[in-house]
This record gives structure tokens, sequence and C-alpha cells, in this order.
């Protein structure tokens, strides 16, 4: 019994064979799947494949699929037909290998098989720009031809449909190429950018891939992308980079996005410098990247993807329009060095800041900030500099070479610079660059020195003097001008008080803080009396520092004065033919308040006299030229007519006055009759005339008396004989007479040398008075005693006036051209003459 049981359960084992799959090639569309590929644009629910396999036995077997854990389940199976149906969506960039495990089972034994099925690839994919947006900065004198930029775009699909060309929008309207391989972009040969004329460029990049079967149908994809372009001004003095050549190591740990080192670079126009930036031209092949504000260089992929062994990157740092290169030289070493490290109070620290006041004075040390500087190698590769970098000329570091490890002491060098008012914090970075090490190994410390403020300035006023105006009228408390000073300075130091003082400023006040100029509450302006103002205004702050800055008030005159008359009823004499005048005065100040205009409100009848509007002169109308038409026009017989006269000024409002002017008309009469006329109103005005005419004839009557009196007086002198003589022989003719004759003017030239017969004037002068006596004549000198008495003359003839001689008198009746009656008297003068010079001859003998 024992073997028959033993011997079918024996046989039982031996029979039941387990069922297995079919394994048909790798072309085979049924087996076990192995070496199955499918595209990835395959649609779900297509049926990709049929497994198929069978029992030894003949048993009827089934199927199923199984996937590992967390793994997507990308087909399904009919377990009877094996028909494998794609139920998920197939994406080759994702997944390119699904692993499925395959089973047949005849319900007794299960045989699973794991099978790898590859999905191919299909052009699905667009192509992409990457580290978008491109933004180039070109300098203007970039020469044609060079290249500028490089684009990248990359293509996730395989073979044709991975491969991308480049290409430009626009290429004939374009300044650019562009390499259709490589995505170089370049200025198109023979063509120069120009700042001037444009400053950017939009250029329009298309990356294109080489096309490829999708879905049965042959498709081609592309991306565009913009690439800005900015043209940079070409100033005199570039950017310069501090501390070139630049070296930077890549260590076997250093991780992604560390920073390998720092490119530092100052505006060279030190003046006026210019915030700096900083790119990566070329060279990273993006590996690497740059702070644009900083000049930092950080590797941006782990070290085993960098697939060089030296990188040489091409840096530009540029301001607004000026740039310069320098050359970043990154090696990738699997070394550890170490570069020179700040520390603080605490240690390692990157940032340091210092609290001082403004204005410290030169040469001093700040001693608030506590750093430390170190390199942990050795010899000659922990020997450093250390540089300040910031605005220059204001602070200096000490000492500028270090070897290990140094204290770090800033100094002031110019205290002008460190102002309050133009910066509130001083930022500088504090450079430490390796000297003899190939790498130059360089860190960098940010220092930042907020300064406190003091009272280093005087309140300044907007301008150094106002203009202002203000009408006469305004009230008091009015305001004139604001003046405005300010005071940089922070806090009480800044807040500024003003007050005024000068001659010109009693009738002013002025707020003390807002700067409003105003009236007095009692003032009361008057252009008419006083119409410019001008006075000191002060600003000043909490220390007592202040300006000044001058005032000018201009009063405008309002038109308050009305135009007035001397008085209210006048009189006026007209004489045909001449104008009257009238005249009023308005008191106001400036035109046109004061100008008066003049017209005739009322008179009867009415056209009869004009008016002139401007000189106040009236008339009689033109066609009225005597008195009978006068008479004429009106029944008043005294020809005395009453106006009334209104004199009004130019003002707003308008103001006037009237007057009653009566004239009386009369016709032009001789002038002493027509001055008696005018003056009949104001009589002493005549007897003032008449008694100047009177005292005026008196004055030449006193004139002319006076010279004939002198005259006489010297012409009947008797002077010594031999003194006559001897005057007449030396000294021509005096011309005593002729000036006299120049006063008398008589009415004829003949008139001169009338001679009467006048035994009392044996002179012939004519100057005796009359009525007077002429002087006794002196008695004759002795006779001499040789001489017999006969022979002597009992008497001495007077002396003949030297004014009257011959040769004048001839002269004068050969201008004059007299008639034969003078020429008579004239001979008879002249014997007269020649007797008196041949007597007193002989007296001479």
């Amino acid at each position: 019994s024992c073997q028959y049981w033993w011997k079918p359960i024996f046989l039982s084992v031996q029979a039941n064979y387990a069922p297995y799959f079919f394994d048909n090639g790798d072309r085979s569309t049924n087996g076990n799947m192995a070496l199955l590929s499918l595209s990835e644009d395959t649609p779900i629910g297509t049926h990709v494949y049929t497994l198929n396999g069978t029992d030894p036995e003949g048993d009827p077997v089934t199927y199923s699929l199984a996937y590992e854990a967390g793994s997507r389940h990308y087909f399904s199976v009919d377990k009877h037909l094996g028909n494998v149906t794609l139920i998920e969506e197939l994406d080759r960039e994702k997944e390119d290998e699904i692993e499925v495990i395959v089973s047949i089972s005849d319900g007794l034994s299960t045989v699973s098989e794991k099978v790898r099925i590859l999905v191919t690839d299909a052009n699905d994919e667009s192509p992409e720009f990457i580290n978008t947006p491109y933004i180039v900065q070109v300098p203007e004198n970039t020469p044609s031809g060079s290249s500028i930029f490089k684009i990248e775009a990359v293509d996730r699909d395989t073979g044709s449909g991975g491969s991308i060309t480049y290409f430009l929008q626009n290429i004939h309207a374009n300044k650019f190429t562009i390499d259709r391989h490589s995505g170089v972009l370049r200025i198109k040969t023979g063509v120069a950018l120009d700042y001037e004329k444009s400053r950017t460029h939009f250029v329009i990049v298309v990356a294109k891939d080489g096309g490829g079967k999708l879905r049965g149908h042959n498709k081609m994809f592309s991306a565009t992308t913009t690439v800005t372009v900015n043209v940079e001004d070409v100033q005199d003095t570039p950017p310069m980079f501090i501390g070139t050549p630049y070296y930077g190591y890549v260590y076997e740990d250093t991780l992604a996005g560390s920073e390998v080192l720092t490119v530092v670079a100052l505006d060279g126009d030190r003046g006026k410098p210019n915030s700096i930036h900083y790119c990566i031209v070329n060279g990273s092949e993006s590996s690497f990247e740059i702070s644009n504000t900083t000049g930092a260089i950080s590797v941006i992929k782990s070290p085993n993807q960098l697939k060089k062994e030296v990188y040489e990157l091409k840096v530009q740092v540029c301001d607004i329009s000026v740039y310069a290169f320098a050359t970043v030289t990154i090696r990738v070493v699997d070394l550890n060095n170490h570069p020179p490290t700040f520390y603080g109070e605490n240690g390692p620290q990157n940032q340091f800041e210092l609290t001082m006041y403004e204005h410290p004075p030169e040469g001093e040390i700040l001693r608030g900030l506590k750093i430390t500087v170190n390199d942990s190698d050795q010899g000659a590769n922990a020997k450093f500099n250390l540089r300040l970098v910031g605005p220059g000329g204001i602070f200096r570091v000490v000492p500028q070479t270090v070897l290990n490890e140094a204290q770090v002491t800033i100094i002031v060098e110019n205290s002008a610079a460190i102002d309050y008012e133009k910066f509130k914090v001083l930022t500088f970075k504090l450079l430490a660059i390796e000297v003899n090490t190939p790498e130059k190994f360089s860190s960098t410390a940010d220092v930042g020195i907020r300064l406190l403020d003091t009272n280093d300035n005087v309140p300044k006023f907007s301008s150094d003097y106002y203009v202002a105006r203000i009408p006469e009228n305004s009230p008091g408390g009015s305001n004139v001008v604001a003046v405005t000073a300010t005071d940089p300075d922070s806090g009480l130091w800044g807040e500024v008080k003003y007050s005024i003082y000068g001659t010109g400023a009693d009738l002013f006040l002025i707020h003390p803080s807002t700067g409003i100029i105003y009236t007095q509450p009692w003032a009361t302006l008057d252009a008419e009396v006083n119409s410019k103002y001008n006075f000191y205004v002060k600003a000043e702050d909490t220390d007592g520092k202040y300006s000044l800055a001058e005032v000018f008030i201009t009063v405008l005159d309002v038109n308050d004065h009305s135009p007035e008359f001397n008085e209210n009823i006048q009189e006026k004499t007209m004489i045909i033919g001449s104008p009257v005048k009238i005249e009023a005065i308005d008191q106001d100040a400036e035109e046109p308040n004061n100008i008066v205009d003049y017209s005739i409100m009322q008179a009867d009848p009415a056209n009869v006299f004009d008016i002139d509007q401007s000189t106040g002169e009236i008339k009689l109308k033109s066609y009225i030229r005597s008195l009978d038409i006068i008479h004429n026009i009106t029944k008043n017989k005294d020809c005395i007519w009453s106006l009334v006269v209104q004199a009004k000024d130019r003002g707003s409002p308008s103001f006037s006055t009237t007057a009653v002017l009566k004239i009386d008309i009369t016709e032009e009469v001789r002038p002493m009759a027509a001055f008696l006329m005018q003056t009949k109103d104001n009589p002493m005005k005549a007897l003032g005339v008449l008694a100047g005419v009177m005292g005026i004839m008196v004055m030449i009557t006193v004139m002319i008396s006076t010279a004939m009196f002198w005259r006489n007086k010297r012409s009947n002198k008797i002077m010594p004989v031999r003194r006559i003589i001897k005057k007449r022989q030396t000294h021509p003719p005096r011309m005593v007479r002729m000036e006299w004759l120049k006063l008398r003017r008589p009415n004829s030239a003949a008139e001169k040398f009338i001679v009467k017969e006048d035994t009392r004037n044996e002179n012939s002068n004519n100057n005796a008075q009359a009525g007077a006596a002429l002087p006794p004549t002196p008695s004759p000198p002795p006779p001499p005693a040789l001489t017999s008495a006969a022979a002597a003359p009992t008497w001495h003839v007077p002396t003949v006036s030297g004014s009257l001689t011959p040769t004048f008198i001839n002269k004068q009746l050969k201008k004059k051209g007299l008639g034969g009656a003078h020429s008579a008297l004239v001979s008879e003068l002249k014997m007269k003459f020649e007797k008196r010079n041949t007597a007193l001859g002989d007296l001479h003998i």
C-alpha cells in the first residue's frame, strides 16, 4: 500500500509542467514582449502587443501584467487572449524605458518575466531657449563682424528632431546676423552701431528643429525669442578693474551656487561715478554666473558636471554707456585652498557697521570697527594685499600688505567729504587679494558707516533778494511776500527763525516760522507819501548761524484822489483867436490814476467852445472869428459865458470834479491894452509890471548921467604942456569918446560932430552941463627973465581932449559919408583944432 501512494504522487509531479511564452524575436508582435519598442506618440487604447504562450500539458493559460511599486501602469492585458493595450500616454523625454513583469499561468503554475519596453522618440518637442531674457550691452564702437552674444536653445527630441538651427526675422532690415548652428549673434559686416541714432535694438531670433515624424506626419517645430541689444555710449574714461588678473578655483567639494570669486571695478569717471553692472560675455558655457551688481562669480553646476578643466570667462563691466573687459580664469581642481577671510569679534564676518559724527578730524582712526583678516595658508600663499573700494580719497586702510593675519585699521583722509547732508551712509568694500599665488584668491567685506549730523550749515535763502508789490489800500495785517530759507542740517539745527530789520521795516512784520512778511495791524500804506520800502530779512538757526536777504516792496498806487481845481469858480478873459487854459491836479502817484482828461459838461448855447481833452485849453469854434458872430449867436451883449467844466482821471474806478468857468470874450487890442485887459482881475500884477518898467528906465538914466559926468570930468582937466605934448607924441588916441558915443547912440552919424558956438566952452567938447559955470582959467606962469614982456602971452590955452583928434573925425566922416552941411561944420571944427595946436607949439617954443 505504501508503494501505491508513493507512485501517484511521483507521477503527478512529473506530469505538471509549467507554461511558457513563445519567443518570436524582436520584430514579433506576439510573444513575451521582450525587445518591444513603442513610439512615444502611440495613441492611448492602441493594441500594441499580444502575449502568447502555451502549457505543455495543453491546459488553458492566462496572462497578467505587473509593475514595480510606485511605477505608472502604462498597459493592460486581456488575460485570456493576451492582447496588450496602451492605457497611459508615453513620453520618452520623461521615461524612455518601461519595466513590466509579464506572467503566464495554467492555473497551477505561474511563470513571470521582467521585460523592458523601449520608448522611441517622436518629434513632439519644440526648441526652448535657455537663460532668457536676453539683454546684451554692446558699446557703440564695437567693430562690425564682432560676436556680441551666444544664444542657446535645446530640443529634447533625438535625431533630426533634436537638432536646432537659428535664424533672424527681418534679416534685411537688421543690423545683426546669427550663426545658424552655434547661435552666435554678430554685428553685420560693414554696419556700425550709433548710440545717438538708436540706443536699443530688438532682434527676434528663431530656433527651428530638424523635423521628424509625429503621429504619422512629418512635423517641424520652432520657437522665437527677443534679444534686446542696448547700445552703450562711449565715454572718455571706462571703468577700471581692480586686482587683475583674476583667478578662481572650483574644488571637488564645492556646492552648486557657491561663490568662486568677486571681481571689483571702479568707474573711471571719479568726479561723478555712475553705478556699474557686471555680466559674463562668453566663456561660461552655462556653468558660471555673475552678480549684476556685486561682481560675485558663482558656479551653477556641480563640479562633476563641468566638462573642462580651465574656464576663461570674459567679464564685462559697464556704467551708463562705458564698458571694460577682464578675463577671469577659473580652474577646476580637487585641492582645498584657503582665501583670505575677514573676522569680527564673534568669528568670520563679511559685514561691518559703524556710527560716527560727520567731519571727524583727518587722521582719526575708526576705532569702532574691529576687523581682523586672516589667510590660513602658509608662506607665500598667505601673503595678500588689502584695498578699500568705494568713494575715493575719503578713507585709507592700513596695513596694505598682510602676511597670515593682521588687524585692519581705517583712517580718515578727507574730513570735508564725510558730510551727513551728502551721504547718510557711506559704504565701502574691503578687498583682500593674494599677491604671490597664481590663483589670486580674494575676498571682500562690506563696511557701512552711518553718519550723525552736526550743525555745520548756515540757513540759505532761496534768493538773494525778494521783490513784492502791495496795493496801497491793503488793510493792516495783509500778507506781502513769503521768503524761504533752508538749512540742510537735521533736527533743531535745521529749524529756521526769521526776523526783519532796517529803516524801511517799520510798517512790516514777519512770521518767525513761515517767513511770511505782512503789514503791521495799524499800518496804512500811501503810495503818494512813500511807494518804495526796502529792508533786510534774516534767517537764523538755533545756534545763531544766519544769512541775510534784501526785500524790496513797491506800494502800488490806487486811484483814491479826485482831480482838484484851484477854485471851483474861475474867471478867464478870452481874446478871439487865443485859447484859455484850465488846470486840475490829481494827487495820485502813478499813471493812469493821475492823468486828467477835461470836458465841457454844460454850456448854453453848446456849440460855441471846444476843449482839448489832454491840456485843458478852451477855444472858440473855428467859425467864430469876431464879436459880431458871437452877438448873432446870443443875446448876451456883455459876452460873458459860464461853462461847467469837468476834470476826470483815468483810474479805475474813475473820479471827477467839476468847476464853473466864466469866460469874458473880447477882441484883440494893442499890447498894453491887452496886458491891462488880461490883468484886470489881478491889479497888483499890473502895478508890479509898471513899477518894474519905470525902475529900468530910471536905472538907464542914472547910468547915462554917470557916464557923461565922468567924461566931462576927464575932458575939463588942464594938464601940463610938456605932459600933453609928450602924450600926444608917444600914445595913440584914447577911445573914451568912442565908448561914450556908443552909449549915447545918436539918431544919425552927423549928430556926433554937431558943435554949438559957446564962448564959455572953448574946448569944444560939448561936455559942459547946462547952467553950470566953467572952472576958472589958471593964472599964466610968470614970464622968463630973459624974454621981453611984449613977446610973452598973457594967458594959457586949455588942452584939447585927445578923444576928438582930426584923424579920428576924418575916418568917421569917410565911413558915414556925411552931407555938405555937416562937412562945413567939420571944417570949422578942424580950423579951431589947428589954431589951438599952433598956439600950443608957440608956448612950447
